[in-house]
């Protein structure tokens, strides 16, 4: 009897004569859908799905390149070739560092806007970024990554066959796959976050839970990886989410003493193109 989930990787899909990359395709569907549902959102509060549009565009590209350095930093003992560096149609993208780097591009490209008009827009491509993400990490199961050690834990996966980029693995097998668990785990982040959305959160609010949940979560997970390099017992990611969590304990102190909504003397100002002024 399977101790675990059974698993057997699925690295391409054949569609006639064209082989198309898993991962490199599931993680292109979470950028689309991601920036669609930051639209959708942001819409309702005044900020016209264009302008979340456009610049979320630009925080994807900033977040991909992001993520594959903080990955490759990480990974340098994989990295054979100036292909490698850039080859994320095979893997490898570091979540943390990729959201850090669109969080500290995100003012700047958005510096004209009224104050709270950018924090309505962070909120959003946060809860995008959450799908998106959750979709993403599909890709990631589907390639063989992220694994961990051999486990009994009922969540494992029972490896059955397929290459994959992190092992070997043994057929037969019960391996710890974090890809999964953060699959998992991001279903209840991304609930909450809708709901605070619907009771109507103050700006900057599910940004912070965001950062604090994901962060915390993170950081826990990446105990069960076995093939990440670790310094001083901390794998690249988890230095990452220690300062994610900073960052959104930071906002919520930040948040609980001044509101991020625009101030006064912004009324005047001009809201982004096809925008209404600040949230209701």
């Amino acid at each position: 009897m399977l101790a675990g989930i059974p698993y057997e990787t699925f690295p391409t899909i054949q569609v006639g004569p064209l082989t198309i990359r898993v991962f490199g395709l599931l993680v292109a569907l979470g950028m689309v859908i991601g920036i669609l549902v930051a639209a959708r959102r942001n819409e309702r509060f005044g900020v016209a799905r264009g302008e979340t549009e456009r610049v979320g565009f630009w925080l994807v590209l900033i977040g991909l390149v992001g993520a594959r350095l903080t990955w490759v930093l990480s990974h340098l003992e994989e990295i054979a070739s100036p292909v490698d560096v850039v080859a994320v149609w095979e893997g490898g993208l570091q979540f943390t560092g990729g959201f850090l780097a669109a969080a500290l591009a995100a003012p700047l490209l958005t510096r004209s806007w009224p104050k709270g008009q950018r924090w309505v827009f962070l909120d959003g491509a946060v809860l995008g970024l959450a799908i998106g993400q959750l979709v993403g990490r599909v890709g990631c199961y589907a390639v063989g990554e992220h694994l961990g050690g051999p486990t009994g834990f009922w969540l494992g996966v029972t490896y059955l066959g397929g290459v994959t980029i992190e092992g070997p693995l043994e057929v037969g097998v019960t391996y710890h796959n974090t890809a999964l668990y953060e699959f998992l785990w991001l279903l209840p982040i991304i609930a909450l976050l809708l709901w605070l959305d619907r009771r109507g959160a103050r700006p900057g609010l599910m940004t912070a839970v965001f950062a604090i949940c994901y962060g915390t979560l993170r950081f826990l997970t990446d105990f069960l990886r076995a093939y990440d390099q670790t310094l001083f017992g901390l794998t690249g990611a988890q230095y990452g989410s220690i300062l994610l969590v900073g960052v959104g304990v930071w906002l919520l102190v930040v948040i609980n003493r001044h509101p991020l909504d625009a101030a006064p003397d912004e009324a005047d100002e001009p809201s982004p193109e096809g925008t209404t002024g600040t949230p209701a």
